[in-house]
């Protein structure tokens, strides 16, 4: 499945903002369940998007210490 790069770029931040949401939502509803399903769920998107846009991070930045040409590639 391919999608579209400023979607791909997006979704990081996407999933950050969904877990500060869902964390902003436990605090304020007053219910016996849903405020723990709201505080798992934003925990684990708040900690998806930020290890999602650590990783493309540090993979960019390697990818930009390394030599580009090829192997078959003659000096």
């Amino acid at each position: 499945m391919w999608i579209s790069r400023p979607v791909y770029e997006l979704l990081p931040y996407l999933y950050m903002l969904v877990g500060i949401a869902l964390l902003a939502a436990a605090w304020v509803v007053e219910a016996k369940t849903w405020p723990s399903v709201f505080l798992t769920v934003g925990a684990l998107s708040l900690m998806g998007g930020l290890v999602l846009w650590l990783r493309r991070k540090d993979y960019r930045t390697k990818q930009a210490e390394y030599n580009s040409r090829s192997l078959d590639d003659k000096i």
